[in-house]
Formats: structure tokens, sequence, C-alpha cells
């Protein structure tokens, strides 16, 4: 059997699982002054503290380690799940606006930081050629005597 622990805000409650009408509690943090089967503790500080409850020979042990809080506000299941969806409709619209006002800037030319300044055309030097592979002149097929094409 097991122990029933329900926490609003500062407050905790303990029911044991014994069915007895004289319940004897016991606490590391307070001695407990019930004989009932709840044991309720007022402004709890989410210290961890051992609770036991027992009647006659039997006796239940636990490991209390609540965290509570005073402006907490308990969220069910239905409204995580409807905030997360809100979120996702809500990113998903903002990805169509932004892809819709965008797309019919594509083909337009932008004054970014990447661009030239329209003015005047630079010409550009040609490249300087690669001696390894210098053209064939006239007068010079000395030079390539030795390569004969071959058939593939």
């Amino acid at each position: 059997k097991e122990f029933l622990v329900e926490i609003s805000g500062t407050t905790v409650t303990i029911t044991c699982p014994l069915t007895e009408d004289n319940i004897v509690w016991d606490s590391s943090r307070t001695k407990p002054d019930t004989k009932e089967r709840k044991y309720v503790i007022e402004n709890h500080d989410s210290s961890p503290a051992n609770v036991s409850c027992s009647s006659g020979d039997r006796k239940y042990e636990m490991y209390l380690n609540a965290r509570v809080c005073e402006n907490c506000e308990e969220l069910d299941a239905l409204t995580v799940t409807g905030i997360i969806t809100a979120d996702l409709l809500i990113t998903f619209g903002v990805l169509i606006l932004v892809y819709y006002f965008s797309k019919d800037r594509k083909g337009r030319a932008s004054a970014g930081a990447g661009s030239r300044p329209r003015g005047q055309k630079m010409q550009r030097p040609p490249p300087v050629p690669n001696p390894d592979y210098e053209p064939i002149r006239k007068g010079q097929r000395e030079v390539y005597a030795g390569l004969e094409s071959r058939g593939f």
C-alpha cells in the first residue's frame, strides 16, 4: 500500500495507507498530534522529511521531498496541450507571412552590404596564362614533338 500525498500551495496533506482509527504519526521535522488517517502540514518549507504512520505492530514509512510554492498554478494536460498547439500555429502563421512577403523580392537587386556601388564599370586585365598550358604557336612544334595523339 502507498501513501496518498496532496499538495495545494504550501499545504501538504498525507493520507496513511492504514485504515484503523488510532494512527500514530511520526515526522523528522515536527511531532504531529493527530490520530486520524490524514496528516496536514501547513506552511511546508520544501525541506525533506521522513514521515511514518503506525497502528499496533504495522508501520509505514516514507521520505517526503515535496516542492511547494505560494503562488503556483496547477495546469492539467489539456491546458498544456492547448498552449503548445497555439504556439505552433502562431509560429507556422508567422513563417507563412514571412515567406509570402519575401517571395516577390527575390528578383530585385538589393543595395545590401555585399553589393557594389553602381558606377563606371572597371575593366579587369585578362588572367595571367598558365605556362603549363601554353598554346602551340607556329614554329614551336619541336617543343611538343614528343606528344602523339592516342586513339581510343
